[in-house]
């Protein structure tokens, strides 16, 4: 049946159709980004897949399982995680700490035996040595080992990026979704990025649903692409078919059609059309 796909999903804001008819389907342990300009749709359709939004019509389905319409907590149980465009931390608590909040659906104990955490050998003790082992991998997955005890709020931008992406990982998902990971970042920062969600899928083996306007980099590590515009789907393909698209030139560039050199293609080779 399939690892995860979406079936006709649509939904409304007032008279704003955000999304109408949107399809598509994600092979287990790739990465498939889903591009488009400001206000198509995209983190709608993450908000829809991760429980924020409840969609008006159509089907989500991961692992055989229905999930439009469930409560976030429950679909991360279930094994997706997500970052926000919007860096979502609390920047008061240090790295360590914001990625331990994510091992929370893990957790088992309770206000009573936390109470009683009297040592490494307690019920509590050995469940928090447990998942700040779990953490530890990520640190070092993430070059994070640095700032691990630094507050949050005091790091640079790309790191708390870095940061956020380590904590959607602490919850051992089978599918991620990243929502701009990429945004606000440097050149270096992106490269980084780029590299570590390349580890992501093979190290890990995640399978990547990816948000990101920018063009070089979904054409980097992408195998399929969704188009969406005005909610609306205009083509799924290989990164190759999607630059050669006279729609999504039309839609994203002005363009009737392919030119040699330019257009989407163009894009692939550094210059983003968004």
């Amino acid at each position: 049946m399939g690892f995860f796909r979406v079936e006709r999903l649509s939904i409304a804001f007032g008279g704003l159709q955000a999304l109408e008819e949107v399809s598509f389907e994600v092979p287990k342990g790739s990465i498939f980004a889903v591009i488009g300009p400001n206000g198509a749709g995209k983190t709608t359709l993450f908000n829809c897949i991760n429980g924020i939004y409840r969609p008006d019509a159509g089907r989500i389905v991961f692992k055989d399982t229905e999930i439009q319409g469930k409560k976030p907590d429950r679909i991360a149980r279930l094994g997706i995680a997500r970052t926000f465009q919007n860096i979502e931390l609390f920047s008061r608590m240090t790295t360590m700490e914001n990625l331990m909040l994510g091992r929370h659906i893990f957790m088992k104990n309770g206000l009573f035996r936390g109470a009683w955490m009297w040592g490494r050998r307690s019920f509590a003790g050995r469940e928090e040595v447990r998942h700040r082992r779990a953490v530890e991998e990520i640190i070092d997955l993430l070059d994070l080992q640095a700032v691990r005890n630094k507050f949050v709020g005091a790091l640079p931008y790309g790191t708390q990026k870095q940061v956020e992406l380590g904590r959607a990982l602490a919850l051992e998902p089978e599918l991620l979704l990243l929502d701009e990971p990429c945004a606000g970042m440097n050149s270096e920062e992106k490269q980084d990025m780029i590299f570590w969600i390349k580890d992501i899928q093979d190290e890990l083996g995640v399978t990547i649903l990816l948000i990101e306007h920018d063009m070089k980099m979904v054409m980097d590590i992408s195998e399929r692409i969704l188009v969406i515009n005005f909610g609306r789907p205009i083509v799924e393909g290989t990164p190759d078919e999607v630059t050669n698209h006279a729609e999504v030139l039309q839609a994203y560039l002005g363009e009737d059609e392919p030119a040699s050199g330019s257009g989407m293609a163009g894009a692939g080779a550094g210059v983003s059309p968004f």
